[in-house]
């Protein structure tokens, strides 16, 4: 079922003046939104320069009732890692600039039944794509210790790990954890430090594992290389260290381990130039009307063709 909402009850974009100058709009220009969301970028995008063609991607289903009725707009319901194939598909093989807005929209936060937040009980989903197979509770009732150790270790960076996965698979001999409060109540005496952190890094984990994010976002990137034209813009919006660092490293040295590069003749390979050396970061202001803000880094580059 869709949910009509407005784009600001949706979701607030972050740094959104930032991200469009980030893109360097011009005219006849193509774009993508990678993640649409709440179409508050794409919106603005269209606002800011007539004659551009752009694509809208979000896998969400409930995204769908966003999509503004503009004929320069595309809006494709799919996953960011199939970029390359859907522009194939629409005769597009070189664009102008690509926004990623990396972070969970607060729709999908505040709505309980989506299972994101650790603030309201509700099933233990998680899925940004709400018709896709497995959820949390799957991986909760059904991975082993050492996958449940990975998880929270690798993606969480939960550092009694181990204990909290030997906790999980010991609960769930007794009876299977379906909601948030059956989760929470069952990990309670391993949680270590303040609480409410705990269980954020526990949750961030669990839906980096739901929707292979890091995997998916590392195939996005590698796209970049061949769709961006010369001079083409890549512009993402990180919100925490484990996405930040890939994209840094990627713009970098067009690598995920930040590994330089060099040809034949010794010359360093750079895929693209840094428009800013340190992330931008939101503003004590828009961090005050915005507390999602807070997290949030950007990062721009121009693409180079050697």
């Amino acid at each position: 079922m869709k949910i009509n909402r407005t784009m600001s009850s949706y979701h607030q974009p972050v740094l959104l003046k930032e991200c469009i100058e980030g893109l360097q709009l011009k005219k006849g220009g193509i774009y993508v939104d990678a993640t649409f969301g709440g179409g508050g970028h794409s919106k603005e995008i269209l606002k800011s320069e007539k004659e551009i063609k752009l694509y809208a991607f979000d896998q969400d289903e409930d995204a769908t009732a966003n999509v503004p009725d503009d004929e320069r707009l595309v809006f494709v319901k799919q996953n960011f890692r199939y970029l390359n194939k859907y522009l194939k598909l629409y005769n597009t093989k070189k664009i102008d600039g690509i926004l990623l807005d990396l972070g969970i929209s607060s729709y999908q936060i505040d709505t309980p039944e989506r299972g994101f937040s650790i603030r309201f009980d509700g099933p233990l989903d998680m899925r940004m794509n709400n018709t896709g197979d497995n959820n949390a509770a799957d991986i909760i009732n059904n991975a082993s210790v050492e996958e449940l150790q990975n998880i929270f270790g690798t993606y969480g960076e939960i550092r009694n790990a181990r204990t909290l996965a030997e906790t999980i698979v010991g609960a769930r001999e007794n009876d299977s954890m379906n909601t948030i409060e059956a989760f929470k109540a069952a990990i309670k005496n391993v949680i270590r430090g303040n609480e409410n952190r705990y269980l954020a890094q526990v949750f961030q984990a669990l839906r980096i594992a739901v929707n292979d994010e890091l995997d998916a976002l590392k195939d996005l990137l590698m796209q970049t290389l061949e769709l961006l034209a010369e001079g083409g813009r890549l512009v993402v919006l990180s919100y925490h260290s484990l996405e930040d660092r890939l994209v840094k490293n990627f713009i970098k040295t067009g690598n995920f381990e930040g590994e330089v590069k060099k040809d034949f003749y010794g010359n360093i390979s750079r895929p693209f130039k840094l428009i800013n050396k340190k992330p931008i970061l939101a503003s004590a202001e828009e961090i005050k009307e915005n507390k999602r803000a807070r997290s949030a880094k950007l990062r721009i580059a121009e693409r180079i063709l050697s």
